[in-house]
């Protein structure tokens, strides 16, 4: 008798608290924020050889048992073992992107960051393209601490806002695993214009 791999019978399901979940595909919006965070961070990783960047079809095995299929994840050089260059990563990435969709946006912003946070990925964030926001969770001593929360207004949100409030503004999001690496927020979100 042959022995098939799960996987391959069904490849996108996620485990959480050991139940499995069918993970839907990722929609246009997923797929151009992941493309473009890809092209973006990748090609800073690639250049200075400080690690590697993977998409939403990496499988994500935690030491807790759960497994996740983060919408976009880096692993840094120096935790490049837990890497299977078969296609799983054993072990926590050290920053986790989840880009939300109405079906998922609970579990992204509950279930996924506590296990993120239990498992020590160093850096959480949640994009939310329909406000075109990105919030960013940092670890400190075991636990998540909202870093910041960087929303792309447009020029009517702008014009809206006072002196102060618009000085507070900010355009790029500082990736904090990289020094240096800021990545702006027009570049992410960059469709529809």
């Amino acid at each position: 008798m042959e022995i098939i791999n799960e996987r391959l019978l069904y490849p996108s399901y996620e485990i959480i608290g050991g139940k499995k979940f069918m993970a839907s595909a990722a929609n246009t919006i997923h797929n151009v924020i992941g493309g473009r965070l890809f092209m973006f961070i990748g090609s800073y990783l690639d250049a200075k050889d400080l690690g590697y960047c993977f998409t939403d079809n990496a499988d994500v095995y935690f030491p807790d048992g759960s497994l996740f299929q983060p919408d976009f994840s880096i692993v840094l050089k120096e935790n490049e073992q837990i890497i299977t260059w078969g296609g799983d990563i054993y072990g926590a990435p050290d920053l986790v992107v989840e880009i939300l969709s109405k079906s998922t946006k609970k579990r992204d912003v509950t279930i996924k960051k506590d296990t993120y946070e239990r498992n020590g990925v160093r850096e959480y964030w949640i994009i939310d393209p329909w406000i075109k926001s990105v919030t960013v969770y940092l670890l400190r001593d075991g636990k998540y601490f909202l870093d910041d929360e960087y929303i792309l207004f447009d020029e009517k949100e702008l014009k809206k806002l006072n002196d102060a409030e618009k000085a507070d503004v900010k355009h790029e999001v500082p990736v904090s695993i990289l020094d240096g690496l800021k990545v702006p927020l027009k570049y992410i979100f960059k469709w529809g214009y």
